[in-house]
């Protein structure tokens, strides 16, 4: 269905095969939906709702249900791969990151255009992350997921 250059495929110890779309197609389907959802340009789906004249015009309703939907997918697959902590985990590793930079003078944390674009892409690292957990957690251990067994 899709091209071989976008999708990866594996076999498993069975002797099946999966598909799964490559690291790098997630990437930029994170990047865009941060990027398209809110950045500091002002050339966003925030700012394309917040200027329109009347919200139940032309293709508004559409886009805005397409957003909520593709969001709805994202949030469903980063709390479903990474759950809760692992979600918390991720964001502690960023704002550990973003303060490293700002120690280094690289950013700064006053500058609200840096804050807007570290934030914007902070998010779409959060999204990926939770777009290809499974096979992240897979390719350290071998294994995609255990079940929870309750003991007596």
């Amino acid at each position: 269905m899709l091209p071989d250059i976008l999708t990866k495929t594996n076999k498993t110890k069975k002797g099946q095969t999966e598909k799964h779309l490559r690291w790098w197609v997630t990437l930029l389907i994170s990047l865009a939906l941060a990027l398209g959802t809110w950045n500091p340009t002002g050339h966003h789906f925030v700012h394309y709702i917040l200027e329109s004249e009347n919200i139940l015009s032309g293709f508004t309703p559409f886009a805005i249900i397409l957003m909520v939907g593709v969001w709805i997918l994202a949030l469903k697959s980063i709390f479903q791969s990474l759950q809760i902590f692992g979600t918390l985990f991720i964001i502690v590793i960023i704002v550990a990151f973003l303060w490293g930079l700002n120690q280094y003078g690289i950013i700064a944390f006053d500058n609200l255009n840096q804050m807007g674009w570290a934030g914007t892409l902070s998010v779409a690292f959060i999204i990926w992350v939770g777009l290809n957990a499974s096979i992240i957690w897979k390719t350290l251990t071998g294994v995609y997921a255990t079940d929870n067994v309750e003991t007596e």
